[in-house]
């Protein structure tokens, strides 16, 4: 599993894709946090630099993984990456100090007790598609991440500029990404969950509604909820600034 570190000088910043991606979508973020922090830039298997790790995407393994190979950390997971650092945070609290999840919720499908959650044949959609056109299920999926921003447009460009940069992601690693999407539910473990967390949502997001992460937010012990009012479900593409200002308030306040 390739890991970049960039940067001399700061804490700890550990940073989790999202579904099909890797961590070079995260370049403007970097930029609005360049100086601040030594980063950790993650590609889990079967994606971009990592193409050639054929491990299942596993939480708990994934999890392992990374803390194995990092330091005591902040772990910030996009979308998918989000349930890879929450489930971290809960089980590895030893190893990870702050959790930033941005646009990523404990549970992404909707229930009769979650009722901010996707509809479950979206997921189920996507897996079918993956069998028959897996490049146009990807871009059916960016554009889904892309749409109710103040800049769509642009951050759909971005998003597919960005997807194949370094290959194609493995067709395995996207059906155990989805899998973890559809069934993944870490909402029991919220209010055991022992390190201080951020949940950074998009209020145009279309994949994780800023209701269902205010809610998640409000189960734990030591949580603040921001939510960026023109942002989609990428909100560091066109509001890297917002994201990476919320993100050193939060550094700011941890032990």
């Amino acid at each position: 599993m390739h890991i970049e570190r960039l940067g001399e000088h700061g804490p700890d910043l550990v940073l989790i894709h999202g579904w099909a991606m890797h961590a070079g979508i995260f370049a403007p973020l970097l930029d609005a946090l360049a100086g601040c922090y030594r980063l950790h830039l993650v590609d889990l298997p079967g994606h971009g630099r990592s193409r050639d790790d054929h491990s299942r995407l596993e939480l708990a393994a994934i999890g392992d993984a990374i803390a194995a190979r990092v330091p005591n950390a902040i772990w910030l997971g996009w979308s998918l990456g989000g349930l890879v650092a929450l489930s971290a945070a809960v089980r590895l609290p030893q190893a990870v100090r702050g959790l930033v999840m941005l646009c990523a919720s404990p549970r992404f499908v909707e229930a009769s007790d979650w009722p901010h959650g996707v509809a479950l044949r979206v997921f189920s959609d996507f897996e079918r598609g993956l069998r028959h056109d897996y490049r146009a299920t990807i871009d059916r999926f960016l554009a889904l991440e892309a749409h109710g921003s103040d800049h769509m447009r642009d951050a759909l460009r971005v998003l597919r500029e960005q997807v194949f940069a370094h290959g194609e992601p493995q067709p395995q690693a996207l059906n155990d990404g989805l899998h973890l999407l559809e069934h993944s539910d870490l909402r029991a473990a919220l209010p055991s969950l022992n390190v201080p967390s951020l949940w950074l949502a998009g209020r145009r997001d279309r994949l994780v509604a800023w209701q269902a992460m205010r809610d998640a937010a409000a189960r734990c012990r030591d949580a603040h909820c921001h939510c960026i009012a023109g942002a989609g479900h990428a909100p560091f593409l066109a509001y890297a600034a917002e994201v990476a200002s919320a993100i050193e308030t939060f550094t700011d306040r941890l032990p």
